[in-house]
């Protein structure tokens, strides 16, 4: 007959199943459980990385880079104001002969286009070469301004509520 401490188990232990190398996740090393995602070789392409390949890689990229600027021919000039008449953006905007764009009164050119017998004058506008000479030759002046100072955009002003 067989004594108790002749008993033996059938099996033997089995040894741990070692899960999950690496990360601080336990059995899934951060890879979750099943499906695509949790599979060897999945790839994900994140949506944000097709938006953010389109933006050009030149330096100095900004996107308000360009600036409205209005055109406008001598001979408009011509039919619409009187002699001796100051004209600058502000005038041009009441006449109606240029619109504001978003608000703002933009930039304007006096190109050279048809013929002009009144003097005016002419200030902060940008003003082609054969414009110039037009205005002048009928005794009108032109105010010069830089382009730069002209396409400048003013600061914006805080104001307190």
């Amino acid at each position: 007959m067989m004594q108790l401490h002749e008993l033996k188990k059938n099996t033997t232990f089995k040894k741990k199943k070692r899960v999950g190398r690496g990360g601080k996740k336990g059995t899934y090393c951060g890879g979750g459980g099943k499906g695509q995602k949790g599979r060897a070789g999945a790839k994900f392409k994140p949506i944000i990385r097709g938006w953010i390949k389109r933006y050009p890689k030149l330096r100095g990229y900004n996107f308000n880079t360009q600036t409205e600027v209005s055109s406008i021919n001598l001979d408009v000039l011509e039919k619409t104001f009187e002699a001796n008449t100051l004209i600058n953006p502000e005038a041009l905007v009441a006449e109606r002969i240029i619109r504001k764009i978003d608000g703002k009164i933009p930039s304007v050119k006096i190109l050279g286009t048809g013929e002009i017998k009144k003097a005016l004058t002419i200030e902060n506008c940008l003003v082609s070469k054969t414009a110039k000479e037009k205005i002048e030759k009928a005794g009108g002046t032109v105010k010069k301004k830089t382009k730069k100072e002209v396409l400048k955009k003013e600061p914006k002003v805080k104001t307190k509520k």
